[in-house]
């Protein structure tokens, strides 16, 4: 659960809005489990600019072809103190601090045939230069036939645990899948001072082939491309998540991506600054799949401009509830727009359904309440979520049956008791 700079700053996040954010993070969300801030791509381009990426860009190394950040947008980082000072600070308001990172080694290491830490290779020795990323011109992926290319990325991993790094978002390693590549990184990982997380990207079609590959070697990864504020984007999500959601497990999580709540696009890739083009109850229906379905949450917006419903949508402690603790998380049904979810508390017999409707016109539906995966005989007041009301259990052939009527693309939430 955190904060990710892209959907808000694209490639130009500074050091003042990252700060901002976490400390409006820390004294608003920190309580609810929102805990870890992530400075997204060209951190080290000095010319980084909105709205694209620079072909051949000129990046801020280190002598042994390592990405430092541009002290025009990190000016802590200056004098060689790379991330350390910023990391310091966020982890000094109860935060994690993250970053993101390309798949390879900088072209511009390769050219300059950069020395690899600790080993008699450089960086043109070690760089498969017909690995390339078709959307950022700034690597080569690595040859890992060849010793130095672990020792790259062991090098780099001790330099990012030097700096206080929680957090590594490791991009272009998914579509297609580099399998070479994600071991060698976490094993680089495993062989340093400190813990990370380490999220893979972008997901592009990824198949349920690579789960225990995935599993040995990243805490998440993302099950598609990017997706934005349009309702299309969330309703495929639907599908995607039916299929990984009964294989999540703690430490080894399928990611639904960023969450476009609040505002956005400041200086972003798609798009001009507005309030998310989802309308609240679209944005509703994304917190509640992407918690029932367990996928890790990562905002998207500028937190303090953000309006007040956006914080409502992120403090809302049964639908978290759903996220830190249930199991057997499943989609049940799907009937035209109607979609049902169910999962069960860890922590209590509760029992937890989600009601969606997909479709674009009200829909009102009476459901037994044994079609949520609630047990026979069950009694009780049930509570739904996002009105905090309670809801409406009447009767159908004589079994209690839940009483439901939704907006297009609208979401409920409800929590039934144990007995």
């Amino acid at each position: 659960m955190g904060w990710n700079s892209w959907d808000c700053y694209g490639t130009t996040v500074t050091e003042e809005e990252v700060l901002a954010n976490a400390a409006f993070m820390a004294e608003r969300l920190l309580p609810y489990g929102w805990d870890t801030v992530v400075v997204d791509i060209q951190w080290y381009e000095p010319a980084a600019r909105a709205g694209g990426y620079n072909d051949g860009a000129a990046l801020e190394l280190d002598g042994f072809g390592r990405q430092l950040p541009a002290v025009n947008q990190f000016p802590s980082a200056g004098g060689g103190r790379g991330f350390g000072p910023l990391a310091e600070r966020i982890h000094g308001m109860g935060l994690k601090f993250g970053l993101h990172i390309m798949r390879g080694i900088p072209r511009q290491a390769v050219r300059d045939r950069l020395p690899v830490e600790g080993t008699d290779a450089t960086a043109d020795q070690i760089a498969d230069t017909s690995s390339t990323c078709e959307w950022n011109t700034d690597n080569f992926g690595l040859n890992h036939q060849h010793p130095g290319a672990q020792a790259y990325y062991d090098s780099q991993l001790r330099l990012f645990a030097a700096w206080g790094v929680d957090f590594v978002k490791a991009d272009d390693m998914l579509g297609p899948y580099f399998a070479a590549e994600i071991a060698a990184y976490q094993r680089a990982i495993s062989r340093g001072a400190r813990d990370m997380v380490l999220s893979l990207s972008p997901g592009r079609a990824l198949s349920l082939a690579h789960l225990e590959h995935l599993r040995g070697n990243a805490q998440m990864w993302r099950v598609s491309d990017d997706l934005w504020d349009v309702w299309d984007d969330v309703e495929a999500q639907f599908a995607r998540m039916a299929r990984w959601a009964p294989h999540q497990q703690e430490g080894a999580w399928a990611d639904a991506d960023m969450l476009p709540v609040g505002r956005i696009a400041l200086r972003a890739e798609r798009g001009d600054e507005r309030l998310s083009r989802l309308t609240l109850d679209e944005q509703r229906t994304m917190l509640t799949l992407w918690c029932v379905s367990r996928s890790p949450l990562m905002l998207g917006c500028d937190l303090p401009s953000s309006p007040p419903e956006t914080l409502a949508l992120l403090t809302n402690t049964d639908l978290l509830d759903v996220l830190k603790a249930s199991r057997n998380n499943r989609e049940l049904m799907r009937d035209g727009g109607l979609v049902l979810w169910a999962a069960e508390s860890t922590t209590s017999e509760d029992r937890f359904a989600a009601v969606f409707n997909t479709g674009t016109a009200d829909l009102v539906r009476t459901i037994p309440v044994a079609d949520l995966g609630v047990p026979a005989g069950f009694a009780g007041r049930v509570r739904e979520a996002w009105s905090g009301d309670e809801a409406a259990i009447g009767f159908q052939e004589g079994r209690p049956a839940l009483e439901v009527k939704l907006p297009s693309h609208g979401a409920q939430l409800y929590r039934f008791p144990g007995q």
